[in-house]
């Protein structure tokens, strides 16, 4: 059995009027204006989950009457994420900062799948693409020269020496108690 989400992010079909749409959301949630805020902030948010068909199509037919665009989500299908690949750094518009590690390389763009997502859409991360079969992805390090050091006053010892280890403690020698006895009293 197909179970949907059925989610509102504060859309409103053309034509409709927003404080009409805000009054008669109010109406059919018996909701507050702290709870009408937070449907109409633009973020997405979830009304309810585990609905069958006909609940889908109960609340469809509400919101299409008041004007409101409700979001609806089959909770069994595979999440889609679409990735849109930015502009290369060169080409990118001024409004975009670039970012220092992201020069030659595109932005990444993800379009949030839900609320939990959303937090991640303003994040600017290199899309460094995937290398094609057989590339070398680590670059040749350059070539250092050896620091200028004397070393003369160094030798090595011969195998087998002592390397200047701490002398071990003589063992101690422990008194002889053999002869004492405990007397009862």
């Amino acid at each position: 059995m197909q179970q949907f989400e059925i989610a509102f992010s504060g859309q409103i079909h053309p034509g409709a009027e927003l404080e009409q749409v805000k009054a008669d959301i109010a109406r059919l949630f018996q909701a507050d204006a702290a709870l009408l805020e937070r449907l109409f902030s633009g973020q997405r948010v979830v009304l309810k989950k585990g609905l069958d068909a006909a609940g889908v199509a109960k609340y469809h037919a509400a919101f299409q009457h008041v004007g409101a665009v409700l979001q609806v989500r089959d909770l069994y299908a595979e999440p889609e994420e679409e990735i849109i690949p930015g502009l290369p750094a060169e080409e990118s518009s001024q409004s975009t900062p670039t970012l220092p590690y992201a020069a030659g390389y595109a932005l990444l763009q993800v379009t949030p799948r839900d609320e939990y997502m959303a937090a991640f859409r303003n994040v600017q991360a290199p899309d460094f693409g995937i290398a094609p079969l057989g590339d070398d992805l680590q670059t040749t390090p350059e070539e250092v020269a050896a620091p200028d050091m004397d070393l003369s006053a160094f030798s090595l010892a011969p195998v087998g020496s002592e390397m200047g280890q701490l002398a071990r403690p003589a063992p101690v020698a422990l008194p002889d108690t053999s002869h004492l006895k405990l007397l009862d009293k």
